[in-house]
């Protein structure tokens, strides 16, 4: 498995069942409606525990463009093997969100709720203040990236080809730091913490099929992306003078 496919797989499932959880807890008429925020930052982190197992061994399991340009600004990955990374990620997510309409799509047909809908592919904040948006997404990246660059030699030995990301931290231990994201620092925007999970899914929702969707709300887009690059740059930019 090349590094591009390893990124495209792994990020395609860590969104097919994050926006799944999300789909089941808010959707009209399924069997874990209203079941709550606890659900869903558990199956967030379990659903980045498979992506990471999955892509680990071939790419690093990056699945996040923040975790890419951080590790490159830390000078732990090849700045030239970034665009690739990215592009993998954004098309993973975006077939990741259509896996997940899939499967809900007969719920989808009953939730009259237009933000609900939204609401499974793309973050929401709870209380709409672009600034405060904006620093919550720089902090959760921050304590991801950083996390990932401190915490372990960030390093894994795939024959002769040194590959980083997520995946150095092992599976389960990057599971229980993204599920402490969410539960610390995600009520106030969703957490994002990842521009690809939220810009594919949002492109997908724009172009979707989707009867009643309404808008998919581009005037708030921009925070869910450059807020995770600033703080993965943030997090690989401490690197450098520590």
């Amino acid at each position: 498995m090349t590094p591009f496919i390893a990124e495209l797989i792994g990020t395609f499932l860590l969104i097919l069942l994050g926006a799944g959880v999300v789909a089941n807890v808010i959707l009209d008429g399924t069997k874990g409606n209203s079941s709550g925020w606890i659900v869903i930052t558990t199956a967030w982190a379990l659903a980045v525990y498979v992506g990471v197992v999955v892509a680990g061994p071939y790419s690093g399991a990056h699945l996040n463009p923040a975790v890419s340009v951080g590790l490159a600004v830390a000078g732990k990955f090849a700045w030239a093997e970034v665009p690739m990374y990215v592009a993998a990620q954004l098309l993973g997510a975006f077939l990741g969100a259509f896996g997940a309409w899939l499967v809900y799509r007969d719920h989808f047909l009953i939730t009259e709720d237009q933000g609900t809908k939204l609401g499974v592919f793309a973050t929401i904040p709870a209380i709409r203040n672009y600034g405060s948006n904006f620093i919550s997404e720089v902090f959760g990246t921050f304590v991801l990236v950083f996390v990932v660059l401190f915490f372990t030699d960030a390093s894994f030995v795939d024959g002769e080809t040194v590959t980083i990301g997520l995946g150095s931290l092992g599976a389960l231990p990057v599971a229980f730091l993204v599920w402490a994201i969410g539960l610390c620092l995600g009520g106030t925007t969703g957490y994002a913490i990842n521009p690809a999970r939220d810009l594919g899914p949002r492109i997908f929702h724009a172009l979707a099929p989707i009867k009643g969707k309404g808008s998919s709300d581009w005037a708030y887009a921009w925070v869910p992306v450059l807020g995770p690059l600033v703080g993965g740059i943030a997090a690989g930019m401490l690197a450098l003078v520590l």
